[in-house]
């Protein structure tokens, strides 16, 4: 097992860590639309602008343990507004490609620093 940090993601902002590999794969801990260079600072309120952050975010992690959006196999997307799906869904379909991992979208009633979008990710490793 190894644990995987990197300066181009967001801190983690409690007692876990932005990544684990074990195994092969990667987990990647819940992304938030911080910006890594701003700590604590939000992209926007707009859902599109926080998707895309939130996907760099994950992507740099993944980087950062030699993986990449394309060995994603799971994603988990946390949405504080199931109307914001469609709009979240063009830019995950835009970073994502024609790689299509499984997936799960859930509305919750909160998320950190309130912003409105969160994924985690299982990954493979190269």
């Amino acid at each position: 097992m190894r644990v995987i940090s990197t300066e181009k993601a967001p801190a983690a902002i409690g007692p876990y860590s932005q990544a684990i590999v074990a195994n092969g794969f990667i987990f990647v801990s819940g992304q938030i639309p911080v910006v890594p260079a701003v700590p604590g600072s939000i992209i926007s309120d707009d859902i599109k602008e926080q998707t895309h952050q939130v996907i760099r975010n994950l992507s740099n992690v993944l980087q950062a343990a030699d993986s990449s959006l394309s060995e994603v196999v799971k994603t988990t997307v946390f949405l504080k507004d199931m109307n914001d799906f469609m709009a979240m869904n063009e830019v995950y379909k835009e970073c994502f490609g024609n790689h299509q991992p499984a997936r799960a979208c859930v509305e919750v009633a909160r998320l950190p620093k309130d912003v409105k979008v969160e994924i985690e990710a299982i990954a493979q490793i190269k």
